[in-house]
């Protein structure tokens, strides 16, 4: 069911049946307050916003679907697929359930569509549960598959129960399909009078129907499963009563015993090393196999596993030939690239490319050895490399929809109050690159409950400070204090709020755009006031009893830089001291040295940042690696570098955040990123950082941006928006077919416009 993975899903939060909630595409991304993604500024700005505002008014919101589709209560799928996924976890056979609470779909629903036919038709239909047919009201008996639909106007309904699944329903006719233009709800408030009569008056709310693109009727939604392929073993080493494989990389999948014959047991260890896959007793998966097999055939395993290698133990009465594999994917196409002069850079971003593909399942999660399940910090930074690599919006939006959840909140997404933060922020930033409103406008009630959740668990001086059932989780450091009120988890929360005033401002919710604005303002005068220290140049760690600390971390601080909350001069400062100071505790996760290169070349400092990138990710390289790990410190040395939680091989081989040079090379060496929705206009700001040469692509929402930068020429050619080139340049550079204006002493800009070629040479600064 390779259809699957294209979303078909519009939608939009619907007050009642027939009030749908729509605005404009106006760019109101900064609102002054220095959101990530800043977008043109001053009067060039305002007319832009102008024009697209105006744009709007002739854009409808909503675009019912040409053909028809499986349809739900939209999020109910990715809610019911998301734990059907993250309950495969095993640890050495035992179950391994999620540590927070799962919630279920609606299993009874109501669906409905009004119709105006200038003739009958006939009209199959395919529903998954039970149900009960009607058109005007009148219901049809039993469970019809096909029906004739009258001419004029009409209202065709269905009411579907299925508790082991998602209600869904397939309906298709010449011109009545089933697609997200139907309304849909999970709780039926009709009623009747004592003669028997429907009520005309309901409280009930319905919601345009949720959908992917399961486009045929036999493609079931209940049915869904990766696609596989298969693949051979590199070497093979068989001995008597064993078999040990290596598949040259790591990769995922189901093993596949060949030619087996016998009756007892065999065991497969899987191993990301060949350590673990040797150790018997202390590696992370293994699997017991009961054979019985008179004649010779071929197993393969039921349960998608992690490895490079494995290592298969049978009795003696046991035997078989070799060992295989299916090869488990996501079949999301690779669009964006990157190539440089530096072969190790190159191989770089070659391998974060396959650990993202690894880490790409139905959602984006962890790693995909020992966990195995969607966790929201992860998940922010698989988002922004996505936009680099795939730029698959429907996983985004599956990802982000399972992890809220439904009402009522009871508990952080994942328990970890800083991944609550990164789910707000991501929403926004899902919206900066699809300009997809009807996803804010999905998400917006969700959005506004779980803020709520947040904002009645501040403390007396309003600030967010871990609870009893908080995990306050930040990054895997040694000594790191999670005690008081940690200025990282402020820092976040700020941010939450401006991105629900952004939110509240598409809603057309002014009221409440107006009091998350002055929410986030009051809050980031209480961060400056209460930790930020002139002596140490830079932001305290936390804040105990009412007084800050004397420590000094990269967390806040690197935030702080990017989310472009310093004045100028004080990032000058937190660079010296902070980011640049070896005395500050160092990061050893590229979880969070993702955001501290970040940081770093949004100040320019690509030239140290592809230093580190060569250093850190071609460390882990230099040991063999073929996927990027969970964590990697440069001080371990042999088995060490598996070990994690007290486990000898703890530690995920191949965990997602690993793969942020995607992100770093494409926003900020060959510099493209969105100042407007969904790259309806664009900034490229090439930075070579002591390369000779890059090249690249770069996805968006309507085609490529492509790029060629050599320490002399710039070449661009792209599909969509109306961009920006920035250039630094000694002299004046030059441009054939595009006015060059200088911005200021060395800096100069090109407007480009979407279907035409540039070529740009400047004399590098």
């Amino acid at each position: 069911m390779k259809n699957l993975i294209q979303n078909t899903n519009k939608n939009v939060i619907a007050r009642s049946d027939n009030d749908v909630s729509t605005s404009s595409h106006t760019d109101i991304a900064e609102r002054k307050i220095g959101f990530k993604s800043s977008p043109f500024r001053g009067g060039f700005r305002r007319g832009f916003l102008l024009f697209f505002a105006l744009l709007s008014l002739f854009a409808p919101e909503i675009k019912a679907q040409t053909k028809a589709t499986w349809i739900w209560y939209p999020g109910d799928y990715e809610i019911w697929l998301s734990n059907k996924m993250q309950n495969r976890r095993t640890e050495r056979g035992s179950f391994f359930p999620p540590f927070w609470k799962l919630d279920s779909h609606y299993v009874l629903t109501d669906f409905h569509k009004d119709f105006n036919l200038s003739a009958p038709e006939e009209a199959e239909l395919m529903v998954e549960g039970q149900y009960n047919l009607k058109v005007d009201g009148k219901a049809f008996s039993g469970y019809p598959k096909r029906i004739t639909l009258p001419a004029g106007k009409h209202r065709i309904s269905l009411k579907v129960y299925n508790q082991g699944s998602v209600p869904a329903v397939f309906v298709k006719s010449a011109n009545v399909v089933s697609d997200t233009s139907w309304k849909v709800t999970y709780e039926d408030k009709e009623w009747i009078d004592a003669s028997g009569k429907t009520s005309d008056i309901s409280a009930t709310q319905y919601v345009p129907a949720g959908a992917w693109n399961f486009n045929e009727v036999t493609s079931l939604p209940s049915q869904f499963h990766l696609p596989t392929k298969a693949q051979k073993a590199v070497t093979t080493d068989k001995k008597a009563h064993s078999i040990f494989v290596d598949f040259g990389k790591e990769t995922f999948g189901f093993v596949k015993l060949h030619n087996v014959i016998g009756k007892g047991k065999a065991t497969i260890y899987y191993g990301e090393s060949k350590e673990e896959a040797m150790s018997t007793d202390g590696g992370e998966l293994v699997d017991q196999l009961e054979i019985n097999q008179p004649q010779n055939g071929d197993i393969t395993y039921d349960g998608s596993r992690a490895f490079r290698y494995v290592n298969v133990v049978y009795d003696d009465a046991v035997s078989m030939d070799e060992v295989s594999m299916l090869y488990e994917y996501s079949p999301v196409e690779q669009r964006g690239s990157f190539k440089c002069s530096d072969e190790q850079i190159n191989k770089i971003w070659e391998v974060s490319a396959y650990t993202m593909e690894l880490n790409t399942r139905e959602f984006f999660i962890d790693g995909i050895k020992r966990d195995r399940w969607v966790w929201s910090g992860d998940a922010a930074q698989s988002y922004l490399m996505n936009y680099y690599l795939y730029f698959d919006s429907p996983t985004v939006t599956r990802t982000i929809s399972a992890l809220r959840g439904k009402d009522p909140v009871t508990s952080h997404i994942n328990t970890i109050m800083d991944y609550t933060f990164y789910w707000f922020i991501s929403i926004y930033d899902y919206y900066q690159h699809t300009g997809d409103k009807t996803f804010i406008q999905q998400s917006y009630q969700r959005m506004q409950t779980m803020m709520d959740y947040c904002l009645a668990r501040r403390n007396k001086d309003g600030l967010m400070q871990g609870l009893t059932g908080d995990w306050v989780f930040i990054d895997w450091a040694d000594g790191l204090s999670k005690q008081g009120e940690v200025s990282i988890e402020q820092m976040l929360f700020c941010r939450s709020l401006e991105t629900m005033a952004l939110c509240a401002d598409i809603m057309h919710d002014g009221k409440a755009a107006a009091q998350y604005s002055s929410q986030a303002k009051d809050l980031k005068e209480k961060l400056f006031t209460y930790y930020w220290d002139a002596q140490k140049h830079a932001l305290v760690h936390s804040r105990m009893n009412g007084k800050p600390t004397d420590n000094v971390t990269r967390y806040a601080n690197m935030f702080g830089i990017f989310f472009n909350y310093f004045t100028e001069a004080q990032k000058q400062e937190v660079k010296k001291y902070v980011l640049m100071n070896d005395k500050i505790q160092k990061i050893t996760t590229p979880y969070m040295r993702f955001y501290e290169l970040e940081a770093l070349c949004a100040m320019g400092e690509q030239d140290y940042v592809l230093k580190q990138m060569k250093d850190y990710w071609g460390g882990m390289l230099n040991l063999g690696a073929t996927s990027f790990w969970e964590e990697y410190n440069p001080d371990k040395k042999g088995a060490e570098h598996y070990a994690m939680y007290g486990r000898p091989f703890g530690k995920s081989l191949c965990h997602a955040w690993g793969a942020s040079p995607i992100y770093l090379l494409g926003k900020y060496y060959l510099g493209v990123k969105p100042t407007g929705p969904g790259y309806q206009t664009y900034l490229v700001e090439p930075q070579l950082g002591g390369l000779k040469w890059m090249e690249g692509t770069v996805p968006t929402p309507n085609g490529d941006i492509k790029l060629s930068i050599t320490t002399s020429q710039i070449k661009l050619s792209a599909a969509t928006g109306i961009g920006t080139i920035r250039v630094k340049s000694k002299t004046k550079p030059v441009c054939s077919n595009a006015t060059v204006k200088m911005v200021s002493a060395g800096l100069y800009e090109v407007s480009t416009q979407k279907g035409k070629d540039y070529t740009i040479k400047y004399t590098a600064i």
